[in-house]
């Protein structure tokens, strides 16, 4: 175990939440690793165990210690990864559809994860734990696209800033089932786990807020290519989104209904942007919707009412 770091509180931002104060420091940490730490009793308040929604007070001693990196145990494979670009602080790789991201139960190896371990010899960042290395955002198995990999902590915690602050940039093509009312909207609706399905997400009053933009790109007569863009980034946000409003991705067998021969939802993330940890400067990157995605829209186009 490193040392404690020791921050005090300013005057003027005493009343902040203790977790969100901390992810405003300069440390090297996510706020989901923060609220880990406080949960865990590694922070504390004036030498006191706290909690992460304490409000703080001017004068405050806040200590947090961080603890060593885990051991890795999670086996490198040379499985061929589509790499889209890379420097010495990250990567952008480009994830087929049913690539799992990081080892889950039921998953312990063959993931993007283990590739990743092997293509990089371990060089990536450590901030999300042993099973999570390098992870700062995932996608779903059955969702293709565009995913960011950290290869440092300060590039790690320099990008998860940006995404915590919406200035990170992501936006999903998907097939969504039904005709549309209108060509383009907001859904702010709040996300967590549903109560009677703990594998599901669902809109509800408790969960945390989540906004999606979308925008009717074709209309069929009975499905539309919609472009989805992020503003946050709640665990199966756009597929719960589209949902609410009546119009499941296409081939989601969880949120929506499932379709022979296709493998999970339609829903491509296609586009990533962010301001580079080093250099300062703006990337972007836009991924071709894939052959299993032109020949579903092709499907769908020739449909008749």
């Amino acid at each position: 175990m490193s040392e404690p770091i020791f921050l005090t509180v300013p005057i003027e931002e005493g009343g902040e939440r203790l977790d969100k104060w901390l992810a405003a420091q300069d440390l090297p940490l996510t706020r989901s690793a923060i609220q880990g730490l406080i949960e865990s009793g590694m922070v504390t308040r004036n030498g006191n165990p706290s909690n992460k929604k304490e409000k703080l007070r001017a004068g405050d001693t806040i200590s947090v210690e961080i603890p060593d990196p885990e051991p890795l145990d999670v086996t490198p494979q040379n499985l061929p990864i589509d790499i889209i670009y890379e420097d010495d602080s990250l990567l952008v790789v480009n994830k087929p559809k049913g690539m799992v991201v990081h080892p889950a139960p039921g998953h312990p190896d063959g993931t993007l994860v283990n590739a990743l371990l092997y293509h990089c010899a371990g060089r990536l960042s450590s901030i999300n734990g042993v099973i999570r290395p390098g992870i700062v955002h995932r996608i779903d198995m059955n969702t293709s696209g565009l995913l960011i990999v950290a290869k440092t902590d300060a590039a790690h915690t320099h990008l998860a800033a940006q995404i915590q602050a919406h200035s990170f940039h992501r936006a999903y093509a998907a097939i969504a089932c039904g005709r549309f009312g209108t060509t383009e909207g907001t859904i702010h609706e709040p996300i967590g786990r549903s109560p009677r399905d703990r594998q599901k997400m669902c809109v509800i009053a408790t969960g945390r807020d989540a906004i999606t933009h979308y925008t009717v790109e074709e209309q069929y007569a009975r499905h539309a290519l919609v472009r989805c863009v992020l503003e946050t980034g709640r665990t199966h946000q756009i597929r719960v989104h589209l949902t609410r409003i009546g119009h499941p991705i296409y081939g989601d067998d969880v949120y929506g209904t499932a379709v022979k021969g296709v493998q999970g939802q339609c829903l491509h993330a296609k586009e990533i942007g962010f301001v580079h940890p080093q250099t300062e400067q703006w990337l972007s990157f836009d991924s071709p919707l894939p052959a299993e995605f032109l020949e579903i829209q092709r499907k769908v186009a020739s449909l008749r009412d």
